[in-house]
């Protein structure tokens, strides 16, 4: 093999995309099964039916083009619906197809077959979609997180008011420790409530993550802080075992309480509490 002395131009010269053929069996398989529907004003039980026919894995992604869901959010909106005591796939499928079919039912299904099918598309759709897939998803990510801080936020502001509190910064520990929070009341300096704040529509290693976060508030703090976390999103319904090592942290005392959007009193009166009690 001839040795030469490559230049970082020579190698910026020969990149290319790293373009691949995106469709294997499965979408090939899929998009047979979809054309097989065909078109009608409405749709009805039956149609389901049809679309697990012979292939559960593939009807079950036909669903999940209709209902526009991540793999992901499909297990957490089915898990929401069924239940998850005896899974989710095709053996719950097999078991009681009636209830599954009822339950995709109650998600719109029907209504968004017949609406996907009977639009009018135009050239613009296509680019619509690939927005979505990529840019939308990653938004779609950081609104779901946004949106619970915004939440909380609020009610911190209702009951500390403007300058009661600090917003996303490291705070300063037990012996000169540090850690990232998301709410410091009243300051970043000595905090006396920190608060902590994991939205989720998807499950993934940042699931996992959230433990180490509040392991390091937890190590960090001083003894007389309180630690809130507030959480929401029914991924955790896929993930029941980070769940409950958070709820072992609470139980524990090391996290005062969990909070989820539908707690938003109790979050409301807890604060006032604290607020009293350590004379804010």
């Amino acid at each position: 093999m001839l040795i030469v002395d490559q230049t970082l131009d020579e190698v910026l010269a020969s990149l290319s995309p790293l373009d691949v053929e995106w469709m294997d069996e499965m979408a090939a398989n899929t998009i047979a099964r979809l054309t097989a529907l065909g078109h009608k004003r409405s749709y009805e039980r039956a149609d389901i039916e049809a679309l697990f026919a012979d292939n559960f894995d593939e009807g079950l992604l036909c669903v999940r083009l209709f209902l526009a869901l991540s793999s992901d959010q499909m297990r957490s909106v089915l898990a929401s619906e069924l239940g998850t005591g005896a899974g989710l796939g095709v053996k719950r499928f097999n078991a009681d197809r009636a209830a599954y079919i009822d339950a995709l039912e109650r998600l719109g299904l029907l209504d968004k077959m017949a609406a996907t099918v009977n639009r009018v598309p135009v050239w613009s759709d296509v680019l619509v979609e690939r927005l979505r897939a990529g840019r939308g998803s990653a938004i779609s990510g950081q609104k779901r997180g946004r949106g619970l801080e915004d939440f909380v936020e609020s009610i911190v502001r209702e009951v500390f008011g403007e300058g009661g509190y600090v917003a996303r910064g490291t705070f300063a520990g037990e012996q000169g420790k540090t850690a990232k929070f998301d709410f410091a009341v009243p300051d970043r300096a000595r905090p006396r409530i920190l608060i902590e704040v994991k939205g989720y529509g998807a499950t993934g290693s940042k699931m996992t993550d959230v433990i180490g976060d509040l392991d390091k508030i937890i190590e960090s703090m001083r003894r007389d802080t309180t630690l809130l976390f507030v959480t929401d999103g029914l991924t955790w319904k896929e993930r029941t075992s980070d769940l409950r090592k958070i709820l072992e942290r609470q139980n524990e005392g090391k996290i005062a309480r969990i909070y989820t959007t539908g707690m938003r009193e109790q979050f409301l009166e807890d604060l006032r509490t604290l607020k009293v009690e350590c004379a804010l």
